[in-house]
């Protein structure tokens, strides 16, 4: 283009008696300048604009909404960060967050309209498992990443599958394990039962605690379900305590669980409640009042007020920077983190970094410290952190950090 562009100049010299001709031509380079600046965008949104856009589907209204809204506080928090120290490589990043309400045809379509409409470089800060499962499929037909999804469903950790999937958090899995062992370590337990979600997240955690009570020859004690988006666990409840397990383990958001819970102590039965990461902790805890005390939940990041740690105190920098006068919690925590690593990929792959190099860089960085929490990624590793923490709601009603269970 750029010989045939000098060839028709020449030709303009000679012909320059007549002015319009003059006029045509930079209209016509004008076009053509335009069209491959459109072209180079389309194939490379992070070289094409002063910033590098990513695109955010979550449960921003509904039951569910604290998780969304708290990844979306955290991820800007570290966008603004990153950006008042100068971008990466000079390009500020920027988020564009659409309502799903937690389903996943709503997820589709968003993910469609990010991808196609508002051009992101990739997408981030994904909330749930239904919704993942339902949009990460056309995220990986369009080539473009899926970075750090607030779930730890099994299907996203199968690396050569998911080639575009980047996770931060430990799995359901992982989180479920950790649950089981406490309970038979720490307390004894050998009767344990579960309320599910009914549906593909509740079932990932009702597989991971299957396998960890299988790997010490327990049977499930009881098990109970109820429908995504609502609060309907009073027949969950019945069937739960009618077998009367030692513990139950939630595998839900905190509306259904709180409910759950405060139904179960207004009737006196109380066993050992454990919840896991997704549940979202500052919002069952607030819901759940005087009774919350004793309920655990494990976690995927660090506690969110221990500034000892540094990226903790980085992140709640960061926060009263944005949002000031807003808590610190696990959920906003971790939508920082996300956004801190979006920024170290972006750092790592260069200048001119592409999609695939984007993901490459991450899938072969060395040990990636954010400060006190380490990632490592590997060829056919697409989770970063293995870490599961322990926490339980104290008698006023706080959460605390937990080194074992007590009853």
């Amino acid at each position: 283009m750029f010989l045939a562009v000098r060839g028709s100049t020449e030709h303009l010299k000679v012909q320059s008696t007549v002015p319009y001709l003059a006029l045509a031509f930079l209209a016509a380079v004008a076009v053509a300048v335009d069209g491959a600046a459109a072209t180079d965008e389309e194939t490379n949104p992070a070289t094409a604009a002063p910033e590098v856009r990513f695109g955010q589907s979550a449960a921003l209204t509904g039951p569910a909404q604290e998780l969304g809204l708290g990844m979306q506080l955290g991820l800007r928090a570290a966008f603004a960060e990153v950006n008042a120290g100068g971008g990466v490589h000079g390009r500020h990043l920027s988020l564009e967050s659409l309502d799903d309400a937690y389903e996943p045809e709503a997820a589709v379509a968003n993910t469609r309209k990010l991808i196609e409409e508002h051009g992101v470089f990739g997408l981030v800060g994904a909330v749930g498992t239904p919704t993942s499962r339902a949009a990460q499929p056309v995220a990986s037909e369009a080539a473009v990443p899926y970075v750090a999804p607030f779930t730890g469903a099994e299907f996203l950790r199968l690396a050569d599958e998911r080639e575009n999937v980047v996770n931060v958090r430990a799995s359901y899995f992982q989180e479920t394990a950790e649950i089981v062992t406490r309970l038979t370590t720490d307390l004894g337990f050998d009767r344990i039962g579960i309320l599910y979600q009914d549906d593909s997240y509740g079932r990932a955690g009702l597989a991971g605690v299957r396998r960890a009570l299988d790997a010490r020859d327990l049977p499930l004690a009881v098990e109970a379900h109820y429908p995504r988006n609502t609060e309907n666990v009073k027949v969950a409840l019945l069937d739960l305590a009618r077998f009367d397990p030692q513990a139950v383990i939630i595998i839900g958001a905190y509306k259904p669980a709180a409910t759950l819970i405060k139904w179960a102590r207004a009737v006196q039965w109380n066993p050992v409640f454990v919840n896991i990461s997704f549940v979202g902790t500052s919002a069952l805890a607030e819901d759940l009042g005087a009774d919350g005390e004793g309920v655990y939940i494990t976690q995927v990041v660090p506690f969110p007020d221990d500034t000892r740690v540094p990226v903790v105190a980085q992140y709640q920098k960061a926060l009263a920077d944005t949002s000031p006068g807003t808590e610190p919690g696990f959920v906003s925590l971790e939508g920082y983190l996300a956004g801190r690593v979006v920024a170290e990929g972006l750092r790592l792959a260069g200048p001119a970094a592409t999609r695939d190099e984007f993901l490459e860089a991450l899938r072969h960085a060395p040990a990636i410290d954010l400060g006190g929490f380490e990632l490592r990624y590997g060829e056919r590793d697409n989770q970063g952190s293995d870490r599961v923490y322990l926490t339980v709601i104290d008698a006023e009603g706080k959460v605390q950090p937990a080194m074992r269970m007590t009853r």
